[in-house]
């Protein structure tokens, strides 16, 4: 006999309500780099500090609001039922920050910023083909092509060719940094269907937090650069990034990957590079060029047309079956419409109470 072969999963197609919700999260991501350029302008705290500070001011509003909002059972249940799971996602979310400014540090922004997220979405896109044994559509093709184009153009158009102090070690972490990025929203997929979104982003950032922080530290006091500051602007826009672009954002992002694939989240998380060139084109003053004008475009498109997936053509109505005729008053039982009596298909109705002669 041979083997059962198990049939393909079929491929979900992402809803609007989390395709609006993983693009709300990327609006907010985009504006982190705006503010953290805000207070480097101020204070020579490192970027990966203010990574730490981010993900600790989030991890601190996001256990308060659980303990208030009396979900602290939840969580606890949470890291009681997949303690790995949210620990690994926690320290990807930070381990993938680390290495991106590391990235950016080594080989330049527009190396550390095309790589590491233009790698994520084809990864993905991979592994839902070998998940579903089932070929991307061509207009998911086009939706990729058009994003990682938009990524290219955004990224380039405003940092030209200007690479950092080892553009082989920058690619390296890049890569490595757009890896991790895949793996945590793989991962933060499954954990997403196991709690609340609140309760979700409440154990990952904590997780993250405890990871960045002494990585942070450590290399901050081997730079000699300063740990803290005590202006008041800078505070304000820490917490703005701890609540705003940490707490709400992968608040948002979690609640979103609850119906959309993994993949699809990804392509749409891309909105935060063209958030970025367009919030520093307003609030900076600085030039959006037509290349870069282009790649805004393409990403928007793109995210687009990953919403135009989820208008499904109705299926064509089944047949009516016809009615099963009423049984007439006063009688019991069915009856059918039978030719005349006499005639070989003529039966008698059903009183309900007929039994085989042989079982009297």
């Amino acid at each position: 006999m041979p083997a059962r072969v198990p049939a393909p999963r079929p491929r979900q197609e992402p809803s609007r309500a989390a395709l609006v919700q993983i693009s709300l999260a990327g609006v907010l991501w985009g504006t982190g780099g705006l503010v953290v350029q805000l207070i480097r302008e101020r204070v020579d705290l490192s970027a990966l500090t203010i990574g730490a500070y981010r993900m600790a001011v989030a991890a601190v509003v996001l256990v308060a609001v659980v303990l208030a909002s009396g979900a602290g059972r939840a969580l606890v249940r949470l890291l009681r039922t997949h303690p790995v799971r949210a620990v690994v996602v926690g320290s990807g979310t930070g381990a993938y920050q680390a290495l991106y400014f590391a990235a950016v540090v080594a080989g330049g922004v527009t190396v550390a910023t095309v790589v590491s997220l233009g790698l994520a979405p084809v990864l993905l896109a991979v592994v839902d083909w070998v998940r579903t044994r089932a070929r991307p559509t061509p207009r998911r093709l086009v939706v990729l092509g058009a994003a990682l184009t938009g990524l290219v153009l955004v990224s380039t158009a405003g940092h030209g060719a200007a690479g950092g102090t080892d553009p082989g070690l920058g690619i390296v972490l890049a890569v490595a940094s757009g890896v991790t990025f895949a793996v945590t929203t793989l991962l933060g997929r499954g954990l997403a269907h196991a709690a609340a979104p609140l309760v979700v982003t409440t154990a990952t950032t904590s997780a993250g937090a405890l990871l960045l922080a002494p990585v942070a530290v450590g290399l901050a006091a081997s730079a000699g650069g300063p740990l803290a500051t005590a202006d008041p602007a800078v505070l304000g826009w820490l917490v703005y990034l701890g609540v705003a672009t940490m707490a709400l954002a992968y608040g948002l992002l979690y609640a979103g990957l609850r119906t959309a694939s993994a993949g699809a989240a990804v392509i749409a998380t891309l909105v935060e590079p063209a958030t970025a060139a367009l919030a520093a084109w307003l609030l900076l003053g600085e030039r959006l060029t037509v290349v870069a004008g282009a790649g805004v475009v393409l990403i928007m498109g793109a995210v687009a047309g990953l919403g135009r997936e989820t208008q499904t053509p109705r299926s064509p109505r089944a047949r009516r079956t016809p009615r099963a005729r009423r049984t007439p008053r006063g009688g019991r039982g069915s009856t059918t419409r039978t030719a005349a009596p006499g005639t070989p298909g003529h039966h008698v109705p059903s009183t309900g109470n007929h039994r085989d002669p042989a079982d009297r």
